[in-house]
């Protein structure tokens, strides 16, 4: 290691042991960035950060767009802000286009009120074509915020394909955001996703549609005790919310406060961190073989070349796919001739 990366490296690691936003804010992008160097000097800060966390309480937040996703956290983030004296980090996930890379990093202007407040800390991070929309390092995004000091961490997914599953690979409690006048097939509830919802949230309870979300509630309710119980014993509860008026607030907190005592005290709590523990290593062999893969030299001049075989019929993408590993894993072979001894 030089002594000027020595240097940097601690630099990030006293300003985030500081609670300083700036360092934070880099210490992030250092971990998004696909740069070598930035790759390195990210694991040397996440690795030093990594004791250090592990304290807060993780949040996942789904739902179709327009139910209300962000209008929600900045209501209950408000409210724990101001009057719980939590330390909030929102890592909002926004859709990445496939076609141009772009990327709506528009939380910051939806929760603006939220933003503002010297105890939140939002960030925006396009999803990058990650699965289910949910970015490939929030996991370290994490472990960043909660050495800032950040003790609640909500993750904020776009609520389509399979962000409900990757999201809740990484949370604690996990809430699912429904709205009235939806079908089942528009909102995405399949068994799966309910089954995973410690909470199911009606939200825009307020005006006149307060007496359809308090009905749908309490379908939800019924539909939720069919379901088998989870691992960790907690049943799971349908609230009706409003943004607006704060209806339904500050019981959910105290429906999260209450799953959190009931699984610390029954051990699920721990044990389910484990369990992501040893998911994010396997992700992160399957990213890194990637990485490594498209990297080496010898596929980058033969890849553009089967491309094509395979676009023009003249090879299948399966044998395609086998000569390319073939060729990658070539440098690992010993030599013939050490081979034959």
């Amino acid at each position: 290691m030089t002594p000027h990366r020595k240097t940097e490296a601690e630099t990030y690691r006293q300003g985030i042991a500081k609670g300083e936003i700036p360092a934070l804010s880099r210490a992030i992008t250092l971990a998004e960035s696909t740069l070598p160097e930035h790759k390195k000097l990210a694991r040397e800060i996440i690795t030093w950060c990594l004791p250090r966390s592990g304290k807060s309480i993780r949040v996942g937040i789904t739902g179709i767009p327009g139910v209300g996703k962000s209008s929600f956290l900045e209501s209950l983030g408000l409210y724990l802000a101001r009057e719980c004296g939590k330390k909030i980090a929102v890592l909002a996930i926004d859709p990445t286009s496939s076609e141009t890379g772009g990327s709506v990093l528009g939380d910051k202007l939806r929760m603006q009120e939220l933003s503002r407040h010297e105890n939140v800390y939002i960030r925006p991070s396009p999803s990058a074509g990650s699965l289910g929309g949910v970015a490939k390092k929030t996991s370290d995004a994490v472990i960043l915020c909660e050495a800032a000091g950040f003790d609640t961490i909500f993750i904020e997914t776009v609520g389509v394909g399979q962000s409900e599953i990757t999201c809740h690979s990484m949370v604690d409690f996990f809430m699912l955001l429904m709205i009235t006048g939806a079908g089942d097939d528009i909102q995405g509830i399949k068994r799966g996703i309910i089954e995973r919802a410690d909470a199911v949230l009606i939200t825009k309870a307020d005006g006149r549609n307060k007496k359809k979300a308090e009905l749908m509630k309490q379908e939800m309710e019924e539909a939720l005790r069919f379901h088998r119980p989870p691992e960790s014993g907690w049943v799971p509860k349908a609230y009706a919310c409003s943004s607006v008026t704060g209806y339904g607030i500050r019981e959910i907190w105290q429906c999260v406060m209450d799953y959190e005592n009931l699984c610390r005290e029954n051990g699920y709590f721990t044990e389910k961190r484990r369990k992501q523990a040893k998911y994010r290593l396997h992700e992160a062999l399957v990213q890194n073989l990637e990485d490594s893969f498209y990297e080496n030299s010898l596929v980058k001049e033969t890849l553009v070349k089967v491309e094509k075989e395979v676009m023009e019929g003249k090879t299948d993408p399966y044998t395609g796919a086998a000569n390319l590993l073939d060729l990658y894993f070539e440098r690992f072979r010993p030599p013939r001739s050490a081979q034959e001894k």
